[in-house]
């Protein structure tokens, strides 16, 4: 377990009910507001609550269907196949690998309602400090807005990114969100608004790291908003189009920002913040491994994490379970699911089978026979337990292969000491990582006209790995092996123009050439609830994907 003797403030951030204090609704405003540190701790704090989660479609990462799976289980990275009686559910991880969705999937509606609930959460707490200034000196008045102001720049740049045209939320009230008639508005706008406030924002935050236990563990900082600037000034010309369905997208070296005074294009303003990061003192770990481990708090290369410890928090880490054979489960004195694997694209890319194996192959997956603390685990029948990472298929059934096909989830060091079943852990969850920063770089001196040799190889030498030029399609492949599992494939697949295509064992239809899966279908029931709001272009008909 995680040392907190000095983790103040993380008591309120993750685990409010653990306080023994009365529940701030059951609090009058006055008694809940009395100092800035009650109001930092009820209106600041408090909202790190919703990074991570434990139920379906709630939190950034670490549960089902939600943030991280639509953008995982989209793409070519990994796939969630039939196998047999298991894991149809309805047709919903099939549809999301062959981008067979439509705006009545319930579990997009409640993906949307949680990310807007966050929004919501945010402006009150900013309406909150504002009515509450006279607690405060000036400079924590800026400062405390300015974590709120980012961190629901944060949650915008994932509704942006998911929804593309969306309304911008006003209203102070969760309850009203789902309902609130808001004017929509278009992807370049907003991707210019979620900019512009990290800008404003960013030199008023701590330059500090924010994966450290201590009084900024967990929370947005100076880095944090840096790295969320990079990403959207990489994603760029995607963010910049206005109709994304006319094959016709800007160049980034014709999208211009001001930073520090200065005109950049996409690309410049790109790598200016990820020398930001490097210069706030950021730098690769030893060992890839070593940022996942049990304890990974202490990473020099990890940027921003959800805070897990399984005595405090409520926060689950369900992929593990979600992925592992039931023998494999039974082994570790858990239960699993035995879903989640590698697509045959993935497996291809680390070399499998071939005397360039990569390194990271290990780390990210349990492939071929399974040995838990050295001991080969067995089936019921008395064999071996054999991950079989070729033979995949979207729908098992009736293959021999139906419970063992593909390589399984590995990537977070196993806690054998975790609760309910492996899904409450205390590996913090990988958000952003220093590795990311070196390949965003290395891919927008590319584009830019430079060479990005040095970040790319960076990273490769950190895995033994050997020299590699540094193309757009070697980069790309990087990221698949550098960040596998960590929820980035969609929008990389995006940026480089593949993710409407056919790939692995997906065939995209005539209907996808349009380039209208980029993102994803405005919710039914929003759009029953805000007259305001229009459908995503390509999805007007929509019919279970069916135009």
């Amino acid at each position: 377990m995680k040392h907190i003797s000095h983790l103040i403030l993380l008591f309120p951030l993750l685990l409010v009910s653990c306080l023994d204090e009365t529940a701030k609704d059951r609090l009058t405003e006055d008694e809940t507001y009395t100092s800035a540190s009650s109001l930092y701790i009820n209106a600041v704090a408090t909202l790190y609550n919703y990074i991570g989660g434990n139920q379906d479609s709630q939190g950034l990462q670490g549960t089902y269907r939600g943030v991280y799976d639509y953008n995982t289980f989209s793409s070519d990275e990994a796939i969630i196949p039939v196998r047999g009686g298991d894991w149809y559910d309805g047709g919903f991880w099939e549809n999301l690998y062959t981008h067979n969705w439509s705006a009545s999937d319930e579990s997009l509606y409640n993906t949307w309602k949680y990310l807007y609930k966050v929004v919501v959460l945010c402006n009150q707490s900013l309406a909150i400090i504002d009515k509450n200034k006279s607690l405060l000196t000036d400079i924590q008045y800026q400062s405390f807005r300015a974590e709120v102001r980012a961190l629901r720049a944060l949650y915008y740049a994932y509704i942006m990114d998911m929804y593309g045209n969306v309304p911008i939320a006003s209203a102070t009230d969760p309850n009203t969100a789902p309902t609130e008639k808001t004017k929509q508005y278009s992807r370049p706008a907003v991707f210019r608004d979620i900019f512009n406030e990290l800008q404003e924002v960013e030199p008023l935050l701590p330059d500090e790291h924010s994966n450290y236990e201590g009084k900024y563990y967990g929370r947005i900082t100076r880095p944090v908003a840096n790295f969320i600037l990079a990403k959207l000034a990489l994603n760029a010309e995607v963010y910049s189009d206005s109709v994304w369905t006319d094959n016709n997208q800007p160049d980034g070296k014709d999208i211009f920002f001001t930073v520090d005074g200065k005109r950049l294009n996409a690309w410049q303003t790109c790598i200016v913040y990820c020398n930001k990061i490097k210069d706030e003192g950021y730098t690769l770990a030893n060992n890839y491994a070593s940022n996942f481990y049990i304890h990974n708090q202490n990473s020099p290369e990890n940027i921003f994490t959800i805070p897990m410890d399984k005595m405090l928090y409520s926060n689950q880490y369900q992929y593990l379970f979600r992925s592992r054979h039931y023998a494999q489960g039974s082994a570790m004195g858990m239960a699993s699911e035995n879903g989640t694997c590698a697509t045959i694209s993935t497996i291809h890319a680390y070399g499998y089978g071939t005397d360039s194996l990569d390194t990271r192959y290990a780390i990210n997956f349990f492939s071929d026979t399974v040995r838990i603390n050295g001991n080969i685990v067995k089936l019921d029948n008395g064999k071996p337990l054999v991950y079989k990472p070729l033979e995949v298929k979207i729908d098992l059934t009736g293959s021999p292969y139906m419970q063992t096909a593909g390589a399984r989830e590995k990537k977070y060091e196993t806690d054998l000491t975790a609760y309910n079943d492996g899904k409450n852990i205390d590996n913090d969850i990988v958000l952003f990582r220093y590795a990311d920063v070196l390949l965003m770089k290395a891919e927008a001196e590319v584009r830019n006209g430079e060479n990005g040799d040095q970040e790319l190889n960076e990273v490769r030498s950190r895995a033994g790995m050997p020299y590699r030029k540094a193309t757009l399609e070697n980069i790309l492949k990087e990221r698949l092996l550098e960040l596998m599992w960590e929820g980035w494939r969609r929008q990389d697949l995006i940026r480089f123009d593949l993710f409407h295509k056919s790939y692995d064992l997906r065939t995209a239809t005539t209907k996808e050439a349009d380039r209208h899966t980029i993102v994803f279908p405005i919710p039914k029931k929003a759009l029953d609830l805000n007259p305001l709001l229009m459908q995503n272009k390509g999805y007007e008909k929509n019919i279970r994907g069916k135009l």
